[in-house]
C-alpha cells in the first residue's frame, strides 16, 4: 500500500510538463480534406485545485501583462479598425429591420416576429467583430445627487489631460526616470484579531464584514474615479484582489505614473460607495411561511394575496423618499501602503510577483489545514451572508418583502447560486484581476499569441495565423469510441512534451556552442 498508484504517478508526470490534467476533447473536421479527428483543448481553470499546469499559465500570461504595461513610456494606440462592407451590410439590414418593426408598431400590428429577428441579427453583429450594441443604453438611468456625504472630505481636482503616462523627472546628471506606484487597500477593522479570526467573535461586525466583501468591487471603482480626478490624467492599473487571512478581500494595485503618498491616502480615506437598495432591516417572510409564485402575477404574499412590489416599484418608492437612508456605504481602511517604484529594479519584478501571488489560490485556500477557528471564522462568515441580498437579481429579497429583479418561480431565500455565496468566494464575487483598457495596449489573448510565437520560433516553424474558416469544431459526447481514455491521451501530450523539450534542448545548445549530440535524446526530457 505504501507503493504510489502508477495512475496518480502518471498525473504528477503530466503536471510536471505542464499537460493540462483536464482536458476538454473536441471534435475538429478540416473543411480543407474532409477528416474528423479528436484534440484536447486546456481546460483555462485558473485555480491551482482544479488544473496546478493551466494555473501557472495564466498566472505566467498576467505577469506577462503587468509588466509590459506597468512602466509603459509611450501612449497606447488603440485605434479600431475600419467597417468592412460586410459590417456595413449588417448594419443597413439591422436599419431596414428596425424600421418595419416601428412600422408595424405604428399600425397596432404584432411585433413579436420582428423583436425575434432583430434579436438575431444583433447577435449576426457581435460575430462579424464589431463590439457593443447598436442602440448602446436603451433603459433609463435612475439618477441620484452626486453631493458629496458631509462626513467623507473633500478632493482636490486637476484638470483632465488626454495622456496616460505619469511625470517624469529628471536627475542632475541628465538621466530620466518614470517611476510608478504599488498601492496596498484594506478593509476597516470588524473586531479584535489575532492571528486571523476574532478574538470575540460574538462583537465582530460579520454584518458589515459580509456588505463590504459584497460590493467591494464598487468601492474600488470608486477609488479609481477619485484617483483620475485628483491625478489630471487618464490613470491605468493592473489589480489584484487577494483574501486577507480574516477573509476580508482586499487590493493590491500597480498604477502606471506617481502621486504623493499623502494625496493617495487621501484619496483613499475620501472614497466611499452608496448602496441604494430598499432596506432589508425588516425581516416580512421567514421559515415556511414564503411568497408564493402565480404566473403572469409574479410572488404573493401567501396570507393576504397581495402582490409583492417588483424590483422597479421598491426603487421609485426609494427615490420618492426624501429621507431615505442607503442601505450600506463602503469605505476603505485607514491601513493603506503606497510604494514608489522604478522600472527594472528588483522591486519591480518583486511587485509583479507579489501581486499574481495568490491569483491561481481561492480563499477557502488562505484557511489553515485543520484548524478549527478558522473554519467557525469562515462559518460564521458564511451564515452572515446566506440571507444578504448579492444583487437585485438575489432570490433573498423575497425575505424582505420584496421581488427580485427578472423574478422567475422557484426562487427561495437563502438558496441564492450567485458567486458571492459559494465558500470559495465569501462575498466577494468580482473578478480577481482588474485591468485597465489602456494598460499594455495587448489583449490576452495577444499576450498568450507572444509566448506561442516565441515557441515556434525556437522550433523552427512558422507562425502563420490559421484560416480562421477551415475548421470546424463540435464537442464530444459523452460515451463516444473514439474518445481515447483520459490516461492515454495524458500520456501522448507527456511524449509531445517530451519531445518539444528535446528539440529546444538540441537549439540551445546548438547557440550555445556545444555538441547538440550531447542533449538529451529524442523522447527524453530536456
Amino acid at each position: 500500500m505504501a507503493q504510489p498508484l502508477a495512475r496518480e504517478v502518471a498525473v504528477e508526470v503530466a503536471k510536471q510538463y505542464g499537460v493540462c490534467i483536464r482536458p476538454v476533447p473536441l471534435k475538429r473536421l478540416d473543411t480543407h480534406t474532409g477528416q474528423w479527428e479528436v484534440v484536447d483543448a486546456p481546460c483555462g481553470a485558473t485555480l491551482e485545485a482544479k488544473c496546478p499546469p493551466c494555473a501557472k499559465r495564466n498566472r505566467q500570461l498576467r505577469m506577462a501583462q503587468c509588466r509590459e504595461g506597468w512602466h509603459l513610456d509611450h501612449e497606447p494606440a488603440i485605434t479600431p479598425d475600419q467597417p468592412n462592407d460586410a459590417q456595413r451590410w449588417l448594419i443597413e439590414f439591422r436599419a431596414d429591420a428596425q424600421a418595419q418593426r416601428e412600422r408595424a408598431a405604428s399600425t397596432g400590428e404584432d411585433t413579436a416576429d420582428w423583436d425575434t429577428a432583430i434579436e438575431g441579427i444583433d447577435a449576426e453583429i457581435n460575430e462579424a467583430d464589431m463590439r457593443g450594441n447598436v442602440l448602446g443604453r436603451t433603459a433609463a438611468k435612475r439618477n441620484r445627487s452626486t453631493k458629496r456625504r458631509q462626513d467623507a472630505p473633500d478632493l482636490p481636482r486637476r484638470a483632465m489631460t488626454k495622456s496616460t503616462l505619469g511625470r517624469t523627472f529628471t536627475s542632475s546628471d541628465g538621466k530620466t526616470y518614470r517611476p510608478s506606484l504599488f498601492v496596498t487597500l484594506t478593509l476597516p477593522s470588524y473586531g479584535k484579531i489575532k492571528n486571523g479570526v476574532p478574538v470575540d467573535p460574538d462583537s465582530y461586525d460579520y454584518g458589515r464584514a459580509a456588505r463590504d466583501a459584497l460590493h467591494f468591487a464598487k468601492l474600488v471603482d470608486r477609488f479609481v474615479q477619485n484617483l483620475r480626478r485628483v491625478a489630471g490624467y487618464d490613470v491605468q492599473y493592473f489589480a489584484a484582489v487577494e483574501p486577507q487571512k480574516r477573509l476580508a478581500p482586499h487590493l493590491h494595485m500597480a498604477i502606471r505614473g506617481t502621486l504623493p503618498r499623502a494625496e493617495v491616502k487621501q484619496i483613499a480615506a475620501a472614497t466611499y460607495h452608496q448602496v441604494w437598495w430598499p432596506p432589508t432591516d425588516r425581516v416580512v417572510f421567514d421559515g415556511d411561511r414564503l411568497p408564493v409564485w402565480e404566473d403572469e402575477v409574479g410572488y404573493l404574499d401567501p396570507a393576504t394575496g397581495e402582490v409583492l412590489p417588483t424590483w422597479e416599484e421598491a426603487l421609485d418608492q426609494l427615490d420618492h423618499d426624501q429621507a431615505a437612508e442607503p442601505l450600506h456605504v463602503s469605505r476603505f481602511g485607514v491601513q493603506v501602503d503606497v510604494q514608489g517604484v522604478l522600472a527594472g529594479t528588483p522591486d519591480s519584478d518583486q511587485c509583479i510577483r507579489y501581486l499574481s501571488k495568490y491569483l491561481t489560490k481561492s480563499i477557502n485556500d488562505s484557511l489553515h489545514p485543520g484548524d478549527q477557528a478558522h473554519k467557525d471564522h469562515a462559518a460564521r462568515m458564511g451564515k452572515a451572508l446566506r440571507f444578504e441580498p448579492c444583487s437585485p437579481t438575489c432570490p433573498n429579497w423575497l425575505r424582505y418583502g420584496v421581488q427580485p429583479k427578472n423574478a422567475k418561480p422557484g426562487m427561495t431565500p437563502g438558496r441564492c447560486r450567485g458567486k458571492a455565496h459559494k465558500p470559495d468566494h465569501l462575498g466577494y464575487a468580482g473578478r480577481r484581476v482588474l485591468v485597465s483598457r489602456k494598460w499594455s495596449n495587448k489583449t490576452l489573448a495577444e499576450h498568450k499569441q507572444d509566448r506561442r510565437t516565441w515557441v515556434l520560433e525556437a522550433l523552427g516553424q512558422s507562425d502563420q495565423p490559421p484560416d480562421p474558416h477551415r475548421y470546424v469544431w463540435k464537442p464530444v459526447p459523452a460515451g463516444d469510441a473514439n474518445l481515447a481514455p483520459l490516461a492515454v491521451r495524458l500520456l501522448r501530450s507527456v511524449a509531445e512534451r517530451q519531445r518539444w523539450r528535446a528539440h529546444l534542448a538540441r537549439l540551445q545548445a546548438q547557440a550555445d556552442g556545444q555538441d547538440p549530440s550531447a542533449t538529451a535524446p529524442e523522447g527524453r526530457a530536456a
